[in-house]
């Protein structure tokens, strides 16, 4: 009998996105482009009387996770669940939605409840509108590619597309995701920054979601800091959304972003969750 599954799910970062609200979450959500990312979260989930969460990330270790014990009350079972990610959470990396996706693709698998990859997003989704850790995310991870989402929710029409060349990141700390969604008058600036268009390749990308961290106002002053290096040394980059840190493409980009602290080098995902292992 199996009594554990392990999966994992990419992560994703926003480069720009407007909210759109809906009558209900699977038609709240956003629009926006972004990156898949070969980085994200595994998921060990294995069967237990009562549900728990344990977040592992590098140097860390903590409990609970209320979308992802939600989201597994809302499926009927009750699991012991550890997640675990290499890159720093609450910094613009959609790790929330990565351990939603990678929790609850292991627990359709491990209770059989033969849910759809599209029942599975949508339970994710909801998680994440309800507690305010995203919006989009969800959508975008369920697959890989630089995406371009026109449409709120899980069954909007998403453009991807899969270039080669790395995009590098440096993280200079969490910004609550929840303390933006909730303020109206960030909300205001983000709707009058959106640019209305899909970005062609990852440069204009980078390009794209620069002007729209400008004009947002969200931009804070040490990110500001590493962006300002970034302009001088000719390299495209923008902050990660929402967090307080920075992404690059170029030659250079690495580079420059040492200065600042760690730099993962990602890579664009080819796929969405995944199933790793069953274990009895």
């Amino acid at each position: 009998m199996v009594r554990t599954a392990v999966a994992f799910s990419p992560g994703h970062i926003s480069g720009y996105f407007r909210r759109i609200e809906g009558s209900d979450p699977s038609s709240t959500g956003s629009v926006g482009a972004g990156v898949v990312i070969d980085e994200g979260v595994r998921s060990t989930v294995a069967k237990a009387a009562e549900t728990t969460v344990r977040v592992v990330r590098p140097g860390h270790a903590s409990t609970g996770s209320p979308p992802v014990e939600y989201a597994l009350e809302r499926l009927g079972v009750a699991a012991s669940v550890t997640t675990e990610c290499r890159l720093p959470i609450g910094a613009g990396f959609g790790l929330s939605a990565a351990a939603l996706l990678s929790t609850l693709t292991a627990a359709n698998h491990l209770f059989s409840l033969d849910l759809s990859a599209d029942e599975v997003a949508a339970r994710a989704h909801e998680a994440e509108v309800l507690h305010r850790t995203g919006l989009g995310d969800v959508a975008a991870s369920r697959a890989g590619g630089v995406v371009c989402r026109t449409g709120p929710g899980i069954h909007a029409n998403i453009i991807r597309f899969y270039p080669e060349e790395p995009l590098y990141a440096v993280s200079l700390g969490p910004l609550p995701t929840a303390s933006v969604l909730s303020s109206e008058g960030a909300m205001a600036r983000i709707a009058g920054a959106y640019p209305d268009r899909c970005p062609r390749d990852l440069i204009d990308f980078c390009l794209l979601s620069r002007g729209f961290a400008e004009k947002s106002g969200l931009i804070a002053p040490e990110v500001h800091r590493v962006l300002e290096a970034c302009d001088a040394a000719g390299v495209p980059a923008s902050m990660t959304m929402l967090g307080n840190g920075v992404f690059a493409c170029g030659g250079a980009a690495e580079r420059v972003l040492s200065g600042f602290g760690e730099v993962y080098r990602l890579r664009v995902a080819r796929r969405g969750a995944y199933i790793i292992e069953m274990k009895p």
